[in-house]
């Protein structure tokens, strides 16, 4: 079907229409073209389709948390086209089947492409390689690898995959947490008078830091490309300031970053009331690193939001604090908040919010098709935006399975209207 989209900002520059056909961007202006289906989009803005760097769909597994299409549904209610599934599943998405499996399931929904991220180390376990090549290799065609949840805490293993995926352009997304100073499964709090109050294992931002200054330096050894997953101090900003500046003067490597969305709003003193949908890893910051985080996505050290949705079934979630899972939902509302952060601030433009996540992220990972210019020959992959919409958010009216929404009962700014994906409608808000 045809499409003709009438008055829309395009990354919020002057209204005009664009017209859509067999699941391209056919022309852009004044048009006249008849299609199958005009959409008012009068005081909307258009955005390329979202990409996400970092969802856990927990299929195979965890169907009971949530499953490849029901992820997929809430990332397209999220304005997401594409979305990169993490391998912590059960079994592991540690060889060229298994992302196989993963992507399949991703076409059979329909609803956004699912690319998986293949483990580092087998089975997670930090000391063999994965199929790495195989898996790049497959019908998937992974490209980003990572063992989150877990850091690839030896160095030498960590070396040997940067060294590994450098044949084929691949990179290693780190979960930076060295478990010799925020043990797993214990550490919970950011480590400070809070933690201390509360009887909280604290999770210090110093364990984050010494492991992406480490990957840096071996990304710079190998000429090859790390990337640190959900950024959360003030002092990592700073290591990837520095690093970031050497990678450009040298051209041979590269480092690049993400933050969530919860780590731009939300800070440590939520934890105060013990209550288990803040229970996140790394745990929530301090004020004054959620502003350096803000100021690092907006000056560009920070490359991309990345929602880190991590869905979790009631009777793993709803325990004592130091017992529940880690982890909380974010595709439905990353765009809200990020509108809400860093548009409403002056922080960013849309057109920032569009390079942020969208072209940034696919531009990491890879992805041809998604995170392009919205142009004449361009596929279709695309957001509709209400920047004037308020809403209060309501946990029950989510597409996931799963109901640990940190933003519920909260008030934002910035609505996802519509989502398409190559010219189809996938959600309609």
């Amino acid at each position: 079907m045809s499409l003709l989209i009438k008055g829309a900002s395009v990354l919020g520059a002057e209204p005009t229409d664009v017209y859509v056909d067999g699941g391209v961007i056919r022309e852009i202006g004044t048009v006249s073209a008849t299609a199958d289906e005009v959409v008012d989009a009068s005081g909307l803005v258009l955005l390329p389709g979202l990409v996400d760097l970092h969802t856990h769909l927990r299929q195979p597994g965890r169907e009971d948390a949530e499953t490849v299409a029901s992820g997929a549904a809430a990332a397209a209610a999220g304005g997401y086209t594409a979305v990169l599934a993490m391998a912590n599943t059960s079994p592991v998405t540690d060889t060229a089947e298994a992302a196989v499996s993963v992507w399949e399931l991703g076409r059979e929904a329909g609803m956004a492409d699912v690319f998986p991220v293949g483990a580092v180390t087998k089975g997670l376990g930090g000391e063999e390689l994965a199929e790495l090549a195989l898996m790049n290799r497959s019908r998937a065609g992974v490209t980003v690898f990572s063992d989150d949840g877990r850091c690839v805490s030896d160095p030498r293993v960590m070396r040997r995959a940067l060294e590994y995926v450098k044949a084929f352009g691949g990179v290693i997304s780190q979960h930076s947490q060295d478990p010799s100073l925020a043990p797993y499964g214990s550490a919970c709090c950011h480590e400070g008078e809070l933690s201390g109050r509360l009887g909280l294992p604290g999770w210090p931002g110093v364990a984050e830091e010494v492991i992406v200054a480490r990957d840096v330096m071996l990304a710079r050894h190998t000429g090859s490309r790390v990337h640190v997953a959900h950024a959360s101090t003030a002092g990592t900003v700073e290591v990837l300031r520095w690093a970031k500046a050497q990678a450009e003067k040298d051209g041979s490597w590269a480092v690049t970053a993400e933050v969530t969305p919860h780590h731009l709003l939300l800070t440590t003193d939520l934890l105060a009331g013990y209550d288990p949908t803040f229970k996140v890893n790394p745990p929530l910051r301090p004020a004054e690193d959620v502003e350096a985080l803000r100021a690092a996505l907006a000056d560009g050290t920070i490359d991309a939001v990345a929602t880190d949705h991590a869905p979790h079934a009631r009777q793993d979630k709803e325990h004592a604090f130091v017992d529940a899972a880690f982890g909380m939902l974010g595709l439905e509302e990353a765009l809200s908040v990020v509108s809400t952060v860093m548009v409403s601030a002056g922080l960013l433009d849309w057109a920032g919010v569009a390079r942020v996540m969208s072209t940034n992220p696919a531009r990491i990972a890879g992805l041809e098709g998604h995170g392009r210019p919205i142009a004449a020959g361009e596929p279709a992959n695309l957001a509709l935006v209400d920047p004037a919409a308020t809403y209060v958010v309501d946990r029950d009216r989510s597409l996931s399975l799963s109901r640990n929404n940190p933003w519920h009962d909260r008030k934002l700014t910035g609505r996802v209207v519509s989502t398409y994906l190559r010219g189809k409608q996938t959600y309609a808000g």
